[in-house]
């Protein structure tokens, strides 16, 4: 992932911070990232949720509104209505590149904006929500203590996880007068709606809201035990999965043909967490994780290289004889090829040889109305299998340091 330090001008000409995540493949779709309440764009889950769903192909653009993190302009200013002015910003700003946004995506309050300012974007396709309020103005129970004091004062200094915040009351009676139900009825664009049931900041009955006020497609997806910041790792990593799984149906995300003499393209290994050993692998639009077991210091949440590896020619030798099978006419029903992995002796694999080889053991299993005639012939055409092949014979790796 490359990740490019910009800033534009927001809702009312003041400077925004912002990063934009850009996929090191095929760039294949963008997304706006809305951070929630007093947040900021670098806060854990954005920076993961953004950074996995760079590793797919989705660009992802997070920015801090006005008055927050490094933007520029005074908090105490800034309400609901100027968050989804600096949405658009980003929007018109993205355009401007040549990669006007087609998801957006809000966490909290930022999900809220999200929902407003989609409606008005003729470009966005698909929306999520994640731990949103359905009612804006649920925010304020951070600051309840202080209400009277803002509204007669005019703004009041509260904190709020730890930081001061000066709120203003423009803000409060924003929040006050929005009503996002019409909103979202409206939307012109599939919604997904992720909260966590136990969220004790925004409850559970407020995905229920938004859920029921939108209409179809919408998609609930329930976060479990996650917190409303979405602080752990695993957390935001299985959001960032669903989400580019979910987008990706609304999106019609299509990579790129790959260039000449790669018919298959390049697949691009990535560390997905550099504290573990786990990696996203992407190949065109593909994706999945490799790890190490748990014994090997890995969190087993993929196929481990040599798992990898042995998937490759057991998917290699059942196409290889679905094939032969279909060419011929041959009624095989199902085949199953179960591959294990182990290093060996050269002499009990009676080569020529001290040194030690790899050994895999192949078990086939096919079904159907076969002779032993057919299922002999399909065991020699398993050996017949380009993986199969390429295991046995000499293979070289180029390598270059970038």
């Amino acid at each position: 992932m490359t990740t490019e330090r910009i800033t534009f001008p927001g809702h009312s000409g003041d400077t925004l911070s912002a990063r934009l995540d850009l996929p090191d493949g095929p760039h294949l779709a963008t997304a706006l990232f809305a951070h929630c309440f007093t947040c900021s764009k670098d806060i854990p889950a954005a920076r993961r949720i953004a950074a996995r769903l760079a590793s797919m192909g989705i660009a992802v653009l997070r920015f801090d509104f006005t008055g927050l993190g490094h933007s520029k302009g005074e908090f105490a200013n800034t309400t609901f209505t100027s968050n989804v002015g600096d949405l658009h910003a980003a929007a018109a700003y993205l355009a401007g590149r040549g990669m006007a946004p087609t998801l957006m995506i809000g966490h909290s309050l930022g999900g809220a904006a999200a929902l407003r300012a989609a409606g008005d974007m003729a470009g966005i396709k698909a929306v999520v929500t994640i731990g949103a309020p359905y009612d804006p103005e649920h925010v304020t129970h951070n600051f309840s203590d202080a209400l009277e004091d803002i509204s007669t004062v005019g703004r009041a200094t509260v904190d709020l996880g730890g930081r001061p915040f000066t709120i203003g009351k423009g803000f409060v009676e924003d929040v006050k007068a929005q009503m996002l139900g019409p909103v979202i009825k409206e939307l012109k664009a599939a919604l997904l709606v992720m909260h966590a049931p136990r969220d004790s900041v925004v409850g559970i009955e407020n995905a229920t809201n938004i859920f029921a006020a939108a209409r179809h497609p919408k998609s609930f997806v329930t976060l479990d035990d996650a917190d409303h910041l979405i602080t752990q790792a695993r957390d935001a990593e299985y959001a960032a999965d669903v989400i580019a799984a979910w987008a990706g149906r609304y999106l019609h995300l299509t990579p790129p043909a790959p260039p000449i003499g790669a018919p298959e393209g390049i697949v691009r290994v990535s560390e997905a967490d550099p504290t573990g050993f786990l990696q996203d692998v992407q190949a065109g639009p593909h994706h999945l994780l490799a790890d190490e077991p748990l014994a090997y210091g890995g969190t087993n949440r993929g196929l481990s290289p040599y798992g990898l590896l042995a998937a490759g020619l057991g998917a290699c030798t059942s196409m290889t004889l679905r094939m032969y099978a279909r060419r011929k006419g041959w009624p095989l029903k199902t085949v199953s090829v179960d591959v294990s992995h182990d290093k060996v002796h050269a002499q009990d694999a009676l080569t020529p040889t001290n040194a030690n080889i790899d050994l895999f053991r192949r078990r086939i299993t096919v079904t159907g109305d076969l002779s032993s005639d057919q299922r002999q012939k399909l065991l020699e055409i398993a050996d017949k299998c380009p993986v199969h092949k390429t295991l046995e014979a000499s293979s070289r790796v180029e390598t270059e340091l970038v």
